[in-house]
This record gives C-alpha cells, structure tokens and sequence, in this order.
C-alpha cells in the first residue's frame, strides 16, 4: 500500500465512530477473505432494540432494513423460509450454523403463483432481512442454479454473516422478540437507534394486505410443478371447488389442496363472504399469513358470516381467523414457534406431530368460552397459570388427562380443543362441533418440514364429503401415500 493510502486509511480510520471502527473489517481480515470462497465483504451490523449489537459481514444486497428479529430452527430449507410470505416485516435468524451450502433452485419458491411468472420467484422476498452464521458462497448440488447470497442481492435482501447466532437466540429467548435493524451502511448506534424507533411495531399492523393477490385467479392438478414429479404420487381428480382467502398462502399448501382432489379459486384477503358464497364452493380455505391477527378484520368478519354456510379450514393465520370470528383473543407469543421439529399432541388419537410451524401470535383458548364438563372429563374450570388467570393457563393440562375439552361458544356453539404444543402447552388446533369447521397452528404442507400432518388436506376432503369422523385419519398411511418408491430390481 503506498504511504498515501495508508495515511488516508488511517485517517478515515480515526474519523470513524467507535462503532464503525468495531464493524470495519481489519486489513489482514480482508486479505485472508480474499483468498476464500467468500472473498471480500463489506461490514454489517444489527442493532436490537434494547440496544444489543452484533457485527459481522454483508452476505446479501447492500442497504438497511428495519422488522422484527426472529429465529426458524430449521435445519434444511433456507429457501422456503426466505420465500415464505408469512415472513413479511420480519428479519429472520436462521439457527443452524452454515445456510446456503445446497444453493437455491427457484422451482422450490414458496411464493403462491398469484401472477404470471410468480412460481419462478420472480418477485422479492416478504421477509425484510436475513441473520446467518456461516453463508456458503460457493454450493454443491446437481439442482442449484445460484447462490442463496446471488439470489439475496439480485432481490434486493439485506442479509448478515459472522454473528454468534448461538448467542442471539439466546437472548430473543430470555428477553422476547424485538425490533432490530441491520444495516451495511449506516454504523452510528445512536442513528441506527432512532431509525428503528422511528419504524411501525408488528403489532397493530396489517401485514396481510402486502403479501395477498390483487385479484383472483384459478390453480389445480394441472398447475403443479413437475419438479417432483418422480417422487410425488399423481394427484387426485378434481372433485372439490375450494375458495381460498390469500392472506399470503404458501405454494406448498395450494399444491396440496390440488393434490387432494381440489380446484382452486385463491381470492384477495378481504373478498366479501357474499361474493364467495355466489361461487358455491364445497369449501373454503383459509391460509397462512404475516403478523398480527388482530388487524386483519376484514378476513376475520366475512369468515365469521361462512362459518355455518358451507366447511372450512384454516391454517395459522386462517386458524386464527376463525377463532376471532368466533370471538376468541389472540396473545403476542414471547419469540413464537418457527421450525420444521415443533411437538405437537394430537388430542383425538394421541399420536405425537412433528410439525412446522410459522407464527408469533396464538389462540387464548379459554377466551372461547366456558367448557362443557360433561365433554371435557368432569372438568368445570379451565387450569390457571402462574398468575391465577385461565389466560396463562397450560393446556398440556388436557395432555396429561388424555381429554379434548370442549367450550360452549356465544357465536357457534361447541368448540373442542384438538391439539396442544408440547413444548409450551399453547393451543395448536380446534374444532367445530356445531358447524363444519376447523383449523390448525401449523403447517401440514412440509415446505420445508416433516409430513407428519399432511393428512389434514385428506381431512378437509372427508370434511366437505359430509364425513362426522373426518379427522379420524391414520397418519402415517395417510403421509406415506402422497409418495411413489422405486421397486427392487428383480434378480
């Protein structure tokens, strides 16, 4: 380096705040990246908002992006995380250590085909930033066409390598989930700080409007995608018309409707239960979605006019769609549920999922209504917490006792508790006794995930068919069904 230079490095080196000192790559940092699949980086930062900080390196596109830091426990499946669009306004920390070493294939996109050319993953990303340890640069396997950092810098997704995910998982764990920034230009705390307190909470924001089709458009058997082809057994004919509220719907959840026997009509997040109803569907769909439920009224409402009308199912946010029309409350989970390795109890056949799971938010159940004792194991009063309140009540309770409760609801009747979460005793699906409905907390579609619950899109078929006993399904041959094995050679 000629004198000149050094001076000048040195000089700017001085000027530079203490924080963008620390963020600054050393010069013999830089030479050794340089001879590496990594190559030189430009320094990142993210910034929570109770001031904790991390530094590392750029590992995306350039720029500074504001939600709230989560983390997914996920060990495969980067890219069906960062294309879930039930991620909007969130940055995502991914807990395994090295992400991105199989690469990216944009057929696996979980963005619905809501317009031409979507299903290729021609659109950016809900998620508003990516958090990794290790960023593989350089990936090997037959199927990848880029690089996931390729692919977050051609979509424009701020993304950080180099931080002790270990630690920040950690602290999200014992102090909830926050705000954050990060940022590969901006290093200043104080400015970083007053951005993100200059940014809208998750909480009280409609998320959904920004993730859901404009307009509707059809989706069956002949739509899917042959990239599974040679795994995947051949769908079932169509013999179901389903209308589905986008709220953000996953692909992999529209595919597996498709699979059992469904066409399609997806329809924007606040189409009216009249204009719905004039389709006369078999059934409705609600799907998956961003952020806080509370503030998505305009789904709840009409789901509140279909129920009773003609069979529905909900998944996350669809689930939660249906327990606030019936009245329920929702609560901001401390850091939320979002893996592919979630335990959950099926309280009808007391057989364990393994599932994947997306969300923040849950169902109070106790908010539905008083339980009915002669239903719910003589039991007249719902288990209390720590505080005394049936709010914070653990409903492994009902685990424990081998029981389904079931609640007398002022809108709908009986409404029994079907599942519960092992890891933290909140509610995980429900059912409908006096009408044909129910839902789930999480995500039978497996994008990406175990297939443990996959026989809920069969269930849902059972349910329009006018089947009492719908759920009454056994789940391994159910799982095991959707796909095709290679046959031994004959010797």
């Amino acid at each position: 380096m000629a004198p000149q230079d050094m001076a000048a490095e040195l000089a700017s080196t001085c000027d530079a705040s203490p924080s963008a000192r620390r963020a600054r790559v050393s010069d013999l940092a830089a030479r050794m990246l340089s001879k590496t699949s990594k190559q030189s980086s430009d320094p990142a930062i993210l910034l929570l908002a109770d001031g904790t900080a991390f530094y590392g390196r750029s590992c995306g596109a350039a720029g500074t992006a504001v939600g709230e830091v989560c983390f997914n426990t996920s060990l495969e499946g980067y890219f069906e995380v960062v294309t879930d669009p039930s991620y909007a306004g969130q940055i995502v920390t991914m807990t395994y250590p090295q992400i991105g070493n199989y690469g990216i294939d944009l057929a696996d996109t979980q963005t619905a085909p809501g317009m031409p050319g979507r299903h290729l993953g021609n659109v950016k990303p809900a998620l508003r930033g990516l958090v990794v340890h290790d960023m593989c640069h350089v990936p090997s396997n037959w199927r990848s066409t880029m690089s996931l950092p390729e692919y977050l810098e051609e979509r424009g997704v701020v993304a950080i390598e180099g931080i002790d995910t270990r630690a920040l998982v950690r602290h999200l764990r014992d102090n909830g989930a926050q705000k954050g920034i990060v940022s590969t230009e901006v290093f200043d705390l104080a400015e970083l700080a007053h951005m993100l307190d200059s940014a809208p909470d998750l909480v009280g924001t409609n998320l959904v409007q920004t993730v859901s089709c404009k307009e509707a458009y059809g989706y069956d058997a002949s739509s899917l995608s042959q990239n599974r082809a040679f795994a995947a057994a051949a769908p079932a004919n169509a013999r179901k018309k389903v209308v589905v509220y986008d709220c953000g719907v996953k692909r992999g959840i529209i595919e597996g409707l498709a699979r059992v026997g469904c066409e399609l009509l997806v329809v924007p997040w606040d189409t009216p239960a009249s204009e719905v109803l004039k389709h006369r569907p078999d059934g409705v769909f609600l799907s998956n979605g961003p952020g806080d439920p509370d503030a998505v009224e305009e789904t709840y409402a009409q789901v509140q006019r279909i129920i009773g009308k003609v069979p529905i199912f909900g998944i996350c946010l669809g689930h939660q769609m249906i327990s606030l029309a019936a009245g329920a409350t929702m609560e901001k989970l401390a850091y939320g549920h979002r893996g592919g390795n979630q335990p959950v109890l099926n309280l009808l056949t007391h057989r364990v999922e393994i599932t994947a799971q997306n969300h923040g938010f849950g169902l109070v159940f106790p908010s539905l209504g008083e339980l009915v004792p002669e239903l719910s194991g003589g039991v007249s009063e719902h288990p209390c917490g720590s505080d005394g309140t049936p709010a914070t009540g653990d409903l492994r309770f009902w685990v424990e006792r081998g029981v389904a409760p079931v609640v007398s609801n002022e809108r709908f009747g009986r409404i029994r508790l079907t599942h519960v979460n092992l890891n933290d005793g909140t509610a995980e699906g429900i059912q409908l006794l006096d009408a044909p409905a129910f839902s789930v907390q999480y995500h039978p579609e497996a994008a990406p995930g175990p297939t443990d619950a996959h026989y809920l899109f069969t269930a849902f078929m059972r349910l329009m068919d006018g089947d009492r006993d719908y759920l009454d399904i056994d789940i391994a041959k159910d799982r095991l069904a959707g796909w095709t094995f290679a046959e031994e050679p004959v010797a």
